[in-house]
């Protein structure tokens, strides 16, 4: 046996969407109740275990052998629930436990080394991260059936106990024979459907690089981070109070019988002189610079309000296991750049810390005292979304380790473009905002010293005019809230641009490449990229030999007229359709896909450390105390070998708990 593709069907009363796999096997209920899968391309079998059929030993044996590959779409819920299964049997998974003596936490689950995954194989082509996604663009002939979401319903989740069912609360196969008959076919499927994107694909390999990245990010999963729950649950509380007493005071104020309702306060607001078309938080941020007292009051409630930061740690508890750690909170391949998506508590969008106290903080809702809390800091809501990155924590006797690369992004496109002043700012350890600053207005710019006032702008220009951005960008970034003039902004994009040069050369160079790759389907380089069209799709070869695809590109038109390359892809409703993109676009994929690339390259060479996190350009790691900070950031900082001249630096801080330093 060389390969085996497998797919379950499983029970258990946890709701996945919310706990994650690693929680859902968790419940006492949890069962495995159909095993399909073929070895080595042969004919796909169903083990019916709900009706006591067993898996064959030698499958068994496989599931446990490291020389066997173990194939299937999204195999980390296959390989986490068979992980649970064996154990429940009293099959051992020490040998694994042999080999990772660091991570003990690892070492419950199956090792992920011999996991191979067809939806991260899609992903790296650029597909949809669903079986039935995946089936429809390759237009494969055996897709999954479409009657599979209610025959899971049915059998795989608790049901409510009626008359008709005779008050049961779970369906099982002889409660519907029929149904159970079609839930079986539909496992097969799966399985056929899993292989056939297998053979569709095998043109385009996944490289053994990315399946080691795919594998250190399994290990990260399974490793999981300890969190808080005294503060979490705490923390809960508060916000019910909060919200409870905001809501009151509304009422009060306002004699409204839902004063949450953004219908019934835009008619009140109305009613009190003060016209508004929305409620969003900009909106009623400005708002509450105009309004008068009695309605600043009012707006500034609403605005405490929808700071209201319980979901975050409601998240916190569906998704803790048992031992106190919340796992499986990263999607490897989650963006077209292959770049991590959030699962479940979402780390990529936590709100800021900026509490100067932020221990003492901590310390008073930890222990429930609330009257202090909201004595010192006023605003309840704000300060526990403050404390919301402060909930995750080392285990007992070890610290966090947290580093990050600095200006990231700003290095990778300066290198790739050769634009040489900002490689020198790099090099001598320069702040890259004053340096800007000081190329856009001819004059020394230095922080909190001479012309400083201009650092602002350099900042502001940086973030949002490296990809093509215009004034539009610098609004979004908010150039205005900051004090920026309306007339300010053109001359600001001029400026940047001029000053740049070898960027803006590389958005055209690129945009003109990637259109030859497309129009006349051959292969074109620049910059030490290459874009070439093959079976259909545009492969983008960055520095580090990745390939970004982009499925089914032509030249169309874009909304001003002019050509540009248009591919299929998941857009902003999440409806697979037709996108569009250019040079500056294509750009920032690939900047953001390169400093990804130098994330994992720094995963890899502090692999033996206990990373439990990583926030965009951010590892987290669960340190002994001995464990030197300089060591891991000048690991870190380490530049790749395809990377010969990008001036990397990584910077960092020990902390007790989580939070931005």
């Amino acid at each position: 046996m060389k390969t085996i593709s497998i797919d379950i069907e499983t029970y258990s009363s946890a709701a996945l969407a919310k706990t994650g796999v690693y929680r859902y096997v968790e419940a006492p209920d949890f069962e495995i109740l159909l095993f399909g899968y073929s070895v080595d391309s042969g004919p796909v079998q169903v083990v019916d275990l709900a009706c006591g059929e067993e898996i064959p030993e030698d499958v068994l044996e496989a599931l446990t052998d490291d020389s066997v590959i173990k194939w299937a779409f999204n195999a980390a819920f296959e390989r986490i629930c068979l992980s649970e299964y064996l154990k429940r049997k009293g099959i051992s998974l020490d040998p694994f436990h042999d080999q990772h003596p660091l991570s003990h936490e690892c070492a419950r689950y199956l090792n992920p080394e011999s996991w191979h995954c067809s939806m991260i194989w899609s992903a790296t082509m650029g597909l949809p991260l669903s079986l039935e996604g995946v089936g429809s663009v390759l237009g494969l002939e055996k897709q999954k059936l479409t009657e599979g979401k209610d025959l899971i319903k049915f059998f795989c989740q608790p049901c409510a106990p009626t008359k008709t069912n005779g008050g049961r609360t779970r369906n099982r196969p002889e409660d519907a024979p029929d149904k159970w008959a079609a839930f079986k076919r539909y496992n097969l499927r799966d399985v056929e459907a899993e292989m056939s994107i297998q053979q569709r694909l095998q043109k385009f390999p996944v490289s053994d690089v990315v399946w080691d990245e795919y594998h250190i990010d399994q290990e990260i999963n399974d490793r999981g981070v300890a969190i808080d729950l005294p503060l979490v649950r705490q923390a809960i509380d508060m916000d019910a109070r909060s919200r409870s007493e905001l809501t009151e005071a509304m009422k009060h104020l306002t004699e409204l019988d839902n004063p949450n309702s953004v219908q019934q306060m835009k008619q009140w607001l109305s009613d009190n002189g003060l016209e508004t078309d929305s409620l969003g938080k900009k909106v009623v941020a400005e708002l509450i610079k105009t309004a008068p007292p009695e309605l600043q009051r009012v707006l500034m409630l609403r605005q405490q309000l929808a700071k209201s930061s319980v979901r975050k740690y409601q998240s916190m508890v569906n998704a803790v296991c048992a031992d106190g750690r919340a796992r499986g909170m990263f999607q490897f391949y989650g963006s077209r750049t292959g770049r991590w998506a959030g699962r479940l508590i979402q780390l990529q969008n936590l709100p800021q810390n900026h509490l100067p106290d932020l221990g003492e903080a901590r310390a008073l809702v930890r222990s429930g005292d609330y009257d202090s809390v909201e004595m010192l800091y006023e605003d309840v809501p704000d300060t526990l979304s403050q404390l919301i990155r402060t909930a995750f924590i080392p285990k007992d006797g070890h610290k966090f380790i947290v580093s990050d690369f600095s200006a990231i992004e700003a290095r990778v496109i300066a290198w790739i473009a050769g634009e040489s002043w900002r490689q020198e700012v790099f090099a001598k350890g320069g702040d890259i905002y004053c340096a800007s600053a000081s190329q856009m207005f001819k004059v020394p710019v230095e922080k909190h010293g001479v012309n400083g006032h201009l650092r602002q702008k350099g900042k502001i220009a940086e973030l949002a005019l490296g990809y093509g951005g215009s004034v539009g960008a610098l609004k979004a970034m908010g150039a205005l809230e900051m004090g920026l003039s309306e007339e300010e902004l053109q001359p600001l994009v001029e400026a940047w641009r001029q000053s740049n040069p070898n960027i803006v050369q590389l958005w055209w160079d690129v945009d003109r490449a990637a259109m030859d790759a497309v129009k006349y389907h051959t292969a074109s380089k620049t910059h030490g990229i290459l874009f070439a069209y093959r079976s259909g799709m545009l492969f983008i070869t960055l520095p580090s030999g990745r390939n970004l695809a982009y499925v089914k590109p032509k030249v169309g038109t874009n909304k001003f007229g002019g050509e540009c390359i248009t591919f299929e892809g998941t857009g902003g409703t999440k409806k697979w359709e037709r996108l569009d993109s250019y040079g500056p676009k294509l750009v920032e994929n690939i900047v953001q896909a390169t400093s990804r690339d130098i994330l994992c390259y720094a995963m890899k060479t502090l692999r033996c450390c206990s990373i439990v996190m990583h926030i965009h350009d951010e590892l987290v790691i669960e340190a002994d105390p001995q464990m030197s900070l300089q060591a891991v950031c000048e690991q870190m900082g380490r530049t790749p070998p395809w990377a010969e001249g990008l001036q990397l630096r990584a910077d960092g801080y020990e902390t007790e708990f989580y939070k931005k330093d």
